[in-house]
């Protein structure tokens, strides 16, 4: 078959290994691209790519820059900045009907800040928000999908795991990536608050007032919110004045989160053995999907097939926007089949030339693409972040999980199309850092 086509059949192939044989996603890249590439040239070729990717991957000094996003989250985890966070959030929310709620996003936001995965976010919000809610009657849909949709913010309020992964594989600045996804970030999580404050006065028990709280209370809760602070404006702060390369920023980003955890006699060595074990863990899974996706897009280079695809599409006579859009309905129906992060890894080869081709910024696409398949992480039958909830929500069926995210997709909706619609929303603030 010509290469094209070989294309075309290679990556049914990955797809059909993923879904029906369950191979792990890197693995199913890395097997499928490395067979590929030797079908399309020979095996002598493919040996020597696997060797000269290998090497390149794992000795890429960039590539640093993952664990020591993912050290930083697990220290301030493992140090209780969450717990803090939340008491911090509640003291000036908790009063409002929904308030709880509202903390809860506002928490994940801040979490999101320090964490950069919207998994790990997930659980330590559910940990500590779900038995608050509780206590104060809140309905079992609304304390759910607030913590399962305010959970995906750890994917889009940088410092992001999946704009970093962006950055390395399209080539782009990863500090400009972090600046762009900040305006979309703070604009999903004020529709998330919008969308409490809605079903709350539709539904007034779903979310009970709590307790009232003076200005003094409030002010002396602010101290729990310092450690984020202090790590977020370090880290986004020294990449926007150009103190810091992103690997710095995460080097120095733990280095903070570890001296105040130390230092507050929050950070034990048992603790700090678990934070290091859980980082090597989740960097050694990512790494894995990295090299996968790196030799399937050598496969992908060499038959032509993405830069065909994207020739095809920019000259088809339709309006590029809608381009954009049915490139946006297949990253939401993917994320509902697939992991978000390896789902980009996949798809990027192939839709970056598109969009390029047709004129759009690369940036833009990046952190837009980076919200659509969020989004993933709260649909069903592969929505990671229900699955999360709903195992910490005990006696709470998945069915009220499933319900309760559901409200929160039309934020989504709305974000996204704000984003089309405006591009300035991603690109001010990089443009500022040029």
């Amino acid at each position: 078959m010509d290469p094209i086509t070989a294309g075309i059949v290679g990556t049914a192939a990955l797809l059909a290994a993923i879904f029906f044989l369950r191979i792990p996603v890197g693995f199913a890249m890395g097997i499928i691209g490395f067979l590929g590439f030797a079908y399309v040239l020979n095996w002598k070729a493919a040996t020597g790519m696997l060797g000269t990717e290998l090497w390149d991957v794992f000795s890429n000094y960039g590539l640093t820059v993952i664990p020591l996003f993912i050290l930083m989250g697990q220290i301030c985890f493992y140090s209780g900045v969450n717990e803090r966070l939340y008491r911090s959030a509640y003291a000036w929310m908790g009063e409002i009907r929904g308030g709880l709620a509202m903390t809860t996003v506002l928490a994940c936001a801040g979490f999101s800040a320090i964490c950069g995965s919207n998994s790990a976010t997930a659980a330590t919000m559910s940990t500590v928000a779900l038995p608050e809610m509780k206590k104060f009657k809140y309905n079992p849909i609304l304390s759910t999908g607030s913590v399962a949709a305010g959970a995906t913010l750890g994917v889009v309020i940088p410092p992001s795991v999946v704009l970093i992964i962006i950055g390395l594989q399209t080539s782009q600045s990863i500090a400009q990536l972090f600046l762009g996804g900040m305006v979309p970030g703070i604009l999903l999580t004020l529709l998330f608050m919008a969308t409490i404050w809605l079903l709350c006065r539709r539904h007034p028990e779903w979310g009970p007032a709590g307790p009232k709280t003076t200005l003094a209370d409030k002010l002396r809760s602010l101290p729990g919110s310092i450690e984020m602070v202090v790590i977020f404006l370090m880290v986004m702060g020294g990449l926007f004045l150009g103190l810091f390369t992103p690997t710095e920023a995460g080097a120095a980003g733990a280095g903070m989160a570890l001296l105040l955890a130390t230092a507050t006699g929050r950070m034990t060595f048992e603790k700090f053995r678990m934070a290091v074990n859980d980082t090597l863990k989740i960097s050694c899974m990512i790494m894995v999907i990295v090299l996968g996706a790196v030799i399937f897009g050598r496969f992908l280079t060499i038959t032509r097939m993405p830069f065909e695809a994207a020739a095809w599409v920019a000259g088809l006579p339709i309006p590029p926007l809608v381009i954009i859009a049915v490139i946006c309905l297949i990253y939401v129906v993917g994320g509902m089949v697939m992991d978000a992060l390896a789902l980009l890894l996949v798809t990027i080869p192939i839709f970056f030339p598109v969009v390029t081709a047709m004129g759009y910024d690369p940036l833009w696409f990046g952190v837009l693409i980076t919200v659509v398949t969020s989004l993933g992480a709260i649909t069903p039958p592969v929505g990671v972040n229900m699955f999360i909830v709903a195992s910490m929500a005990k006696n709470v069926p998945m069915a009220s999980v499933f319900k309760g995210v559901s409200y929160f997709m039309a934020a989504y909706i709305v974000c996204i199309a704000l984003l089309m619609a405006f591009p300035g929303l991603v690109t001010f603030a990089p443009g500022l850092l040029r």
